[in-house]
């Protein structure tokens, strides 16, 4: 039985080989490779893609978490209020800023922080509110957005695994102040190394960002502050300017898998919690993962079942925030966010991109109806 990967990199590459090939040579002809025309027309086109004033490419969406935090004077002795269930970079930058990452629990529907638990968590020190759009599923930015301008808080959107997705017809990463978004490999637009981009309607934060990233200079040479560097190289703008036209196309295809899936696997409701979109109150997922939960302390013995089927599964995450090593000093307890443990006890991603054939979607769900069968 051939192996199903939870992502076929190489599969994608195929459908595009001639004209990402033809991207790198064109870079490799000019000498384009840090900043210069192909960086300078990526971030055109992803500002118009999402709407957004200004775009800002970064050599990754952790850095663009981290520049919108300056950017934003978040300092030592500031709170940002975030979630507790997300990849750690979330609550690393906040801590790279000198500030403190106040954590909550999450919506069991959504995964992504929840709303209504940020107003208790507010003080005088609270700066920012930071919703991550987990696997591509928007947060619920309308209460956010209210909340913010209740307390005058700003809103920095961690997009990472969600360009693309849209709440009420808004896209994701232009709704808060800022927007960060990563183009690490596996994401939905994905380069062939790593890299980001800091999207927003700010001119001073665009501007901020731009000189902060280029080692403090606007001008080579000439440095106004001390910074990083953090670019985006020409290569890579080439690559995503190639696959940025068929963004679009290839998420409607993962909604396309997922509904499939959720057509295959609706019966199994006593051991699965399958992905809810709740489209009717304007959530549009892009599904950077199909992620499913499995009851009854289940969820091990399916994962090793359909590895030893050929079907590779991830866990999108083992441990929350709030229980990692790192982040001990915090003192959060286990127990301390309910949702969020259950979550990290119950999640499996199963295998989801554009290339996924159909006859791979029903194996993979006649091997999950399988295992339940066999309980």
């Amino acid at each position: 039985m051939k192996t199903i990967p939870i992502l076929d990199l190489y599969a994608q590459y195929q459908t595009l080989e001639k004209k990402i090939n033809a991207a790198i040579k064109n870079v490799i002809k000019d000498s384009a490779y840090i900043g210069g025309k192909y960086v300078d027309n990526f971030e055109k086109q992803i500002a118009e893609f999402l709407g957004a004033k200004y775009a800002v490419s970064l050599n990754s969406g952790t850095d663009a978490l981290y520049l919108a935090l300056l950017a934003l004077g978040i300092k030592t002795g500031d709170e940002v209020i975030t979630t507790t269930f997300t990849f750690f970079a979330t609550s690393e930058v906040i801590l790279r800023v000198g500030a403190k990452p106040v954590l909550i629990d999450i919506d069991p529907e959504t995964f992504n922080l929840h709303p209504d638990l940020i107003e208790e968590k507010i003080t005088k020190k609270t700066k920012a509110i930071l919703p991550v759009h987990l696997f591509g599923l928007p947060a619920r930015m309308d209460k956010i957005i209210k909340l913010a301008k209740k307390y005058h808080l700003y809103v920095i959107e961690d997009a990472c695994q969600a360009i693309g997705a849209k709440y009420q017809n808004m896209a994701t990463g232009t709704i808060g102040d800022v927007g960060c978004f990563s183009f690490f490999p596996s994401k939905n637009l994905g380069a062939y190394g790593d890299g980001g981009m800091l999207v927003t309607n700010n001119s001073q934060i665009a501007d901020f960002v731009r000189t902060y990233k280029n080692h403090g200079s606007k001008i080579k040479y000439f440095n106004e502050i001390v910074g990083i560097g953090s670019r985006l190289d020409g290569i890579q703008a080439a690559i995503l300017s190639v696959k940025l036209k068929y963004l679009e196309k290839w998420n409607q295809k993962r909604r396309e898998v997922a509904a499939s899936y959720n057509r295959l696997l609706k019966h199994l409701n006593d051991y699965l919690v399958l992905p809810n979109c709740s489209q009717k109150i304007g959530f549009a997922s892009v599904y950077h993962q199909y992620t499913i939960r499995v009851k009854n302390n289940m969820r091990d013995g399916l994962r090793k079942f359909l590895q030893d089927k050929g079907i590779q599964t991830m866990i999108y995450y083992p441990l929350p925030q709030h229980l990692l090593l790192a982040l001990k000093f915090l003192k959060y307890k286990k127990g301390e966010f309910p949702e969020a443990e259950k979550a990290a006890s119950e999640v499996l991603s199963l295998p989801i991109y554009p290339e996924l054939k159909k006859s791979q979607i029903l194996q993979i769900g006649k091997l999950i109806t399988q295992y339940f069968e066999n309980q």
